[in-house]
């Protein structure tokens, strides 16, 4: 179960807490595209225990976007460097272009 707390400043930082799972990611994107859009917002990974593919591919696009990961564990950062590795070499196959997506 994924907890979500919001603070608010000169940034938006959103505090996650716990597993982020596919169906987390959907609320994640509902909640970022209800934020003033030159509003510097900040993800704080410091507590999330458990993620998946789909939540890392996720947090990759946001950073590539340029959300920043504060307090992101080591293990997450590892995930989410390979899945951009792999995205960069597939992005440049124009035979998988169709595979880009915002976040």
């Amino acid at each position: 179960m994924l907890r979500i707390q919001r603070k608010a400043n000169a940034k938006v930082i959103f505090i996650l807490s716990g597993r982020i799972e596919l169906e987390d990611v959907e609320e994640l994107r509902r909640l970022f595209d209800l934020e003033d859009v030159h509003q510097r917002v900040v993800l704080d990974l410091n507590d999330v225990t458990l993620l998946d593919r789909e939540a890392v591919k996720f947090l990759a696009r946001c950073e590539a976007n340029g959300m920043e990961l504060q307090n992101c564990p080591a293990y997450i950062r590892e995930w989410i460097e390979k899945e951009s590795d792999h995205n960069s070499r597939t992005d440049s196959d124009p035979k998988r272009s169709d595979q880009r997506h915002d976040y």
